[in-house]
């Protein structure tokens, strides 16, 4: 029996890269959107089975149950999107980073999970991509700054990391006060951990924002890196624009890419921004 979604589940299968259904009110099914996205679920398959004990908050652990179409299954972790609001979620959320962070690197790539060296690789690919098509859409008077910033974000940091990767509302589920479960992890990867504390420490409120901030401890350079990944966002839903996700998707990025460089180019990293311009969710598909 597959169940229809409705409130508060109605973003169930809103994600970029493939499909969710609920299965019998306690199974996710997750089936690739493109045969390319497929190499993704197979990762988290290996890699999520290894991880979940090691982290204070759910995450689902998905086991192969087709092979043809190529089909994942997980339990389902109930709750609804963050809102960035209450510091009891961020308090956990901050706590939960700084356990995944210091997962140890090698094993992690030993169970699946992407490199450094490709990470690196893909991420200088997209901020290419990104300085040929978004960077000629901005006002003329944000093309410095936008330009700036993808020069700032080819560096690589000073350490990296195992992380989540696409760590949004929308992958933070929530029952009451209680953070429920860290769903979505096809972007998970040995990376750059500011890129976690972009959306949970500056596109929250401050009460969120502090409180993961109180929890976690970021020193030296991840403030500023990540308010760059911050900025960066709207970036990527303008490219997702550009090729298969459609004028709506180019649109609203860009007024988010505009909207944070105006506010972000001078800012102090350490000022909380409370989100007034929305991204939407960046890539995984399904839910949980």
């Amino acid at each position: 029996m597959v169940w229809t979604v409705g409130t508060p589940d109605d973003d169930f299968d809103d994600g970029w890269d493939s499909r969710a259904v609920l299965v019998d009110a306690r199974w996710v099914d997750r089936t690739p959107r493109y045969p390319d996205r497929e190499p993704q679920l197979r990762r988290e398959v290996a890699l999520l089975g290894w991880l979940a004990p090691q982290l204070p908050l759910p995450v689902p652990v998905p086991r192969v149950v087709s092979e043809e179409p190529f089909t994942v299954r997980h339990a389902y972790l109930p709750g609804g999107p963050c809102p960035g609001t209450s510091a009891a979620h961020g308090m956990a959320v901050g706590h939960f980073l700084r356990v995944l962070h210091t997962v140890d690197v090698a094993e992690a790539a030993e169970q699946g999970a992407r490199s450094w060296d490709e990470t690196h690789a893909d991420t200088l690919q997209i901020l290419e991509r990104m300085r040929d098509e978004v960077l000629p859409l901005l006002p003329t008077h944000l093309v410095a700054a936008g330009r700036a910033l993808l020069e700032r974000m080819s560096a690589p940091p000073a350490r990296a990391c195992l992380i989540h990767g696409d760590l949004g509302p929308a992958h933070i589920r929530v029952v009451g006060e209680r953070v429920g479960g860290i769903i979505d992890w096809g972007d998970s990867c040995i990376g750059d951990p500011a890129l976690d504390l972009a959306w949970t420490t500056l596109g929250s409120r401050p009460s969120f924002a502090d409180a993961v901030r109180s929890a976690y401890r970021p020193d030296g350079e991840l403030p500023a890196r990540a308010r760059d990944w911050h900025l960066l966002g709207p970036w990527h839903e303008v490219l997702y624009g550009l090729g298969s996700g459609g004028a709506e998707f180019v649109d609203s990025g860009l007024t988010g890419v505009v909207a944070r460089l105006e506010r972000w180019t001078d800012a102090d990293p350490s000022e909380v921004c409370v989100e007034t311009t929305p991204t939407r969710q960046k890539r995984t598909g399904g839910r949980r």
